[in-house]
């Protein structure tokens, strides 16, 4: 039995959206109305000598309609694979391009890079490292200026390393916001996150690595070591001391003074990610460990990836901050469709995957509520994101031990790539 959530909106004309993020300063929300619809796989046994000629009809309608769907369900199948295996369709994260990513450009965005640069202006990659629940996709947030990374209280939220771009007229940051360095890998998943972490520090210019100041001081090296290798000795590092407003001066004095004595770090900067204090003191470091050249991006963009990644981020938020213990940590959330209509409501199909059936229940809930209860706080979120209506479709899927299938994991972006169309 699978339940699939479904939103349903006015319809109103508006822009094809580009595939490039822009910033935005509207927002406009719309109220949704659920329908929930249940479709059983299973087919039903029958006895011909038991049932009456009108049945007979009936039954041999309802298999043929099983069949039907059943073929559809082969045929997405079969075109998902096809999607999986062209090139064309993924954008690669593990290589720095030479100048600037041209392939998403249109004529005028191109023109605009072409353009004459200022001469001091500074551009470059920027590696964002530290272990779980530091602060990394805050300080990111605060840095860009608007949200881009999910946070949550949960540790290890991030999964994905998330490129942010920070422009200014004589700057652009290039940030790597990658997941939490973890000790113990469990999965496969793991060991793949922990790569591209690896790979973010190959790319950088420069290094910040982000320590909790609620927490005993500790070495860095295995945050380093995992996030750069050998290549810790040659890059600029910063160590950013975080959460500052939790902290008493006094403690964050003798914080400071241990990890400048006992790290082998540049600089020590203690900050407030949440509230943005000392941030302005972070980009400035990063300023001036950055070469100068061309931007690579046009000066309005804020990130590399596609739309329907951050949509499925935004889910993915939501599912950590409704559910509880293992389920978040079970669940990929995939888009499977995404089309922008532009005499229409954008209609987007979901796909969440859990690793057993019980995690299933768990987050459709009794009757759908829980489901429910997710898909509007995931949809407000989206339109808000979007600056656009949108017609959300919610199902749950059970992939048993999908975090151990390496194919799966590469198929969902795990392997370096993200998927661009």
């Amino acid at each position: 039995m699978e339940l699939v959530a479904f939103h349903m909106y006015p319809t109103f004309a508006r822009q094809k959206s580009p595939s490039l993020f822009r910033r935005c300063n509207t927002n406009c929300h719309g109220k949704s109305r659920f329908r929930f619809q249940a479709r059983n796989a299973s087919s039903r046994n029958w006895n011909l000598n038991q049932i009456s000629r009108l049945d007979l009809i009936q039954q041999v309608l309802e298999r043929n309609s099983l069949m039907e769907d059943s073929q559809e369900e082969e045929e997405e199948e079969e075109e998902e694979m096809s999607i999986s295996g062209d090139e064309s369709s993924f954008l690669s994260l593990s290589e720095k391009p030479d100048r600037r990513n041209m392939a998403l450009l249109d004529d005028y965005e191109l023109e605009e890079l072409d353009s004459a640069s200022p001469t001091n202006h500074r551009s470059g990659y920027v590696a964002v490292l530290g272990k779980p629940n530091v602060g990394k996709s805050t300080l990111a947030n605060q840095m860009i200026g608007q949200k881009l990374s999910i946070v949550t209280n949960k540790p290890q939220t991030t999964r994905h390393r998330i490129l942010g771009i920070c422009s200014g007229p004589e700057y652009q940051m290039i940030l790597y916001d990658t997941p939490g360095v973890i000790e113990k890998k469990m999965h496969k998943l793991d060991s793949m996150m922990m790569k591209n972490v690896r790979s973010a520090g190959l790319n950088a210019d420069c290094v910040l690595v982000l320590v909790d100041a609620c927490k005993v001081p500790e070495n860095i090296n295995e945050v380093l070591q995992e996030g750069v290798g050998d290549l810790k000795c040659n890059l600029p590092t910063l160590l950013v001391l975080n959460k500052k407003d939790l902290v008493k001066p006094g403690e964050i004095a003798k914080k400071l003074e241990w990890y400048e004595k006992f790290t082998d770090v540049d600089e020590v900067i203690p900050v407030s990610a949440k509230y943005g204090h000392g941030v302005d003191d972070v980009k400035d470091w990063i300023l001036s460990k950055l070469p100068t050249g061309p931007p690579y991006y046009p000066k309005d963009i804020v990130s590399e990836h596609p739309e329907r990644f951050f949509v499925a981020e935004i889910i993915r938020e939501k599912i950590f901050m409704q559910y509880r213990n293992e389920v978040p940590y079970a669940c990929q959330v995939n888009v499977v469709n995404f089309k922008t209509r532009p005499n229409a409501k954008d209609f987007i199909q979901v796909e969440i995957v859990v690793e057993k059936d019980s995690q299933k229940i768990i987050l459709i809930g009794k009757g759908g509520k829980a489901l429910k209860i997710l898909a509007t706080a995931a949809r407000l979120d989206i339109e808000d994101f979007l600056q656009k209506k949108v017609f959300l479709e919610v199902a749950v899927k059970v992939k048993q031990n999908w975090r151990q299938d390496e194919g799966l994991l590469r198929h969902y972006g795990y392997g370096g790539q993200i998927r661009a169309l």
